[in-house]
């Protein structure tokens, strides 16, 4: 139903992991935001953690069977006299593409944000979903063979 997009971005996050890049989000390089995908009856449902993200600064596109999800976390306004001691949450953009199955509706998709957390509620298309097969049983008799 999901495929994952850009196979080096889990490489390049445990590189800057290892390494300690001091901005693991900034404006010119996206940040991918960690999300869980799942199904349930009728619809898959995908949520990904926004946490200090405002609902305005959320974009949700889909162009074709491609979802794109951007977010920006900007900094805090401190004011004039506050020095900052420790800055550890990364700022900046996030982004996530995911391409989606031709078996889920991307017409109707429905999108919430609560708690900092964006779930998105994707139908899954009636062509995908179980249905019963109806067997024939052929009922004639069997024709005599004379010899």
């Amino acid at each position: 139903m999901l495929v994952r997009t850009d196979p080096f971005r889990e490489l390049d996050r445990l590189t800057r992991q290892m390494f300690g890049d001091p901005q693991p989000g900034t404006w010119s390089r996206p940040v991918a935001m960690p999300l869980d995908a799942y199904r349930t009856g009728d619809e898959f449902i995908v949520a990904f953690d926004l946490p200090g993200v405002t609902p305005d600064s959320i974009d949700v596109d889909v162009e074709r069977n491609v979802l794109t999800v951007k977010a920006e976390r900007r900094p805090l306004d401190l004011g004039d006299n506050a020095q900052m001691q420790t800055s550890e949450r990364p700022l900046g953009v996030f982004s996530r593409q995911l391409i989606l199955s031709d078996m889920l509706d991307s017409e109707r998709i429905q999108a919430g944000y609560d708690n900092g957390v964006l779930v998105l509620r994707i139908p899954v298309l009636e062509k995908a979903k179980p249905r019963k097969v109806n067997v024939a049983v052929n009922t004639s008799e069997p024709a005599a063979i004379n010899a």
